[in-house]
């Protein structure tokens, strides 16, 4: 079911995504009274299509391979490759016809509505539904980071209070994990460690990994109390009788604190019964439970049980949503580019960082969640206007190219040096989307 559900998701991220896009460009074409002869939401390969209506002029349909879209414009050299239309004179309902500057403005109206889209999408969002955050100085208080391996590497510690990233004093405790500062060298956090003010500079290697992993890894997280959140159906803690909520302060003489002070604890009871000293609505007891051989027990920490009165909510009236709306997109754009010049550069590696459909799928998540659903549709309309203007043949981007180019030279290139490019570009498309879903599919099983 999980799997159907985020399947699902993508699905209609994807169609709300392209059939915009393309509306942007049909719009454009009907403007200058281009006509325009197809509008498909997904592809109609080898003919085969679930549904299409010709309406005027326009054949309207739905394709069954769910990788794109697309508009068939009267007269322009594009996916079809039909060199027939080419080749009488040029009417004045056909795009060839028309000044470049009108084509230039057909060429850039998917690109143009996918970033309008984005930035509705986040404006709406934040008015909707507010930012939710949690202050780092509250994580300072409450007895800072738990290091993971990869942190340790780094330098950093469990106990840590990160303050700050390259100098800047950090607000929000997420923002001492965005994806975004990873990208570029020179990244280094600010640190309170007893007392004593620290740098802890990152790698490029470092940097690199956590860039690669695509969230999955990280320096640090929360440090959490020992708040159970959950017991595993017929786990020992359930056997046992710990519920949710109770909260574990010892186990026999030894004090903790903290989950991973937990976890350390348990370790020396493998395979043992641990006399475990918990509070329970203000009551103490002491509950015997068994330990398996990897020093577990069975139960799952309540991520912000201690955290819950200190969450803040930032709201957005209507109009001061659209800038911090533009803000979020601009910010997401530039990250992208800059990802995308690190890959091209050779830094970071295009298989662990690049995903496809099911990697993509896979961030949606098992659990349909509007506010998430339209934050990733948000990220991705974002991501579709920057792919979509890379100069590639057979891309916006590509034809974009050539339409400056005709500007520069004041006359257009010959029409069979723009059939040749198509076929370039769209076997440099084809490979592309080929080695995408290769790795997406490597990195589901194997990665």
């Amino acid at each position: 079911m999980g799997t159907i559900i985020m399947a699902g998701q993508l699905i209609l991220a994807l169609a709300i995504l392209v059939s915009l896009h393309e509306w942007g460009h049909y719009i454009a074409a009907r403007s200058f009274g281009i006509r325009v002869e197809k509008f498909f939401i997904f592809f109609d390969a080898w003919g085969a299509k679930l549904f299409s209506k010709q309406i005027g002029e326009t054949e309207w349909g739905i394709g069954w391979l769910p990788l794109g879209g697309y508009v068939k414009i009267t007269g322009m050299i594009d996916e079809s490759l039909d060199k027939e239309q080419l080749a009488s004179e040029p009417e004045d309902y056909e795009f060839r016809s028309k000044p470049a500057w009108q084509r230039l403005i057909v060429m850039i109206g998917g690109v143009t509505v996918n970033f309008i889209l984005g930035v509705l999408i986040f404006a709406l969002s934040m008015f909707y539904y507010g930012e939710t955050w949690l202050p780092n100085a509250k994580v300072i208080e409450k007895g800072g980071v738990v290091v993971t391996e990869l942190g340790k590497v780094a330098g950093f510690e469990t106990g840590d209070q990160v303050v700050s990233i390259n100098g800047n004093e950090v607000e929000k405790f997420r923002d001492l994990i965005n994806s975004s500062d990873y990208i570029v060298d020179g990244l280094s956090y600010g640190v309170l460690r007893n007392g004593e003010s620290i740098v802890v500079p990152i790698s490029d290697s470092l940097r690199t990994t956590v860039l690669e992993s695509k969230g999955k890894s990280a320096f640090f997280s929360l440090r959490l109390e020992p708040i159970i959140g959950a017991t595993a159906p017929n786990g020992n803690a359930q056997k046992a009788g710990l519920l949710p909520n109770d909260k574990i302060v010892g186990i026999d003489t030894i004090d903790v604190q903290y989950f991973d002070q937990l976890k350390v604890a348990l370790s020396l009871h493998k395979d043992d019964v641990a006399n475990l000293r918990v509070l329970r609505n203000g009551s103490s007891m002491t509950i015997p439970t068994n330990v398996d051989s990897i020093g577990m027990i069975g139960i799952q920490v309540s991520n912000l049980a201690q955290y819950s009165d200190d969450l803040q909510l930032t709201e957005y009236g209507f109009f001061e949503s659209f800038p911090a709306g533009y803000n979020k997109g601009v910010s997401l754009l530039k990250d992208n580019i800059v990802a995308f010049g690190e890959m091209f550069r050779g830094k970071l590696d295009p298989v662990k960082s690049v995903s496809g459909p099911v990697g993509i799928a896979k961030i949606f998540g098992a659990e349909w969640d509007w506010r998430r659903f339209w934050n990733i549709t948000g990220m991705l309309s974002f991501i579709l206007a920057f792919m979509n203007l890379l100069p590639i043949p057979a891309l916006d981007g590509g034809h974009v190219l050539f339409l400056l180019v005709e500007m520069l030279r004041g006359k257009p290139l010959p029409e069979k040096v723009m059939y040749y490019f198509q076929i370039i570009g769209m076997v440099i498309l084809f490979g592309l989307m080929g080695f995408i879903i290769f790795i997406d599919f490597f990195n589901a099983f194997f990665g």
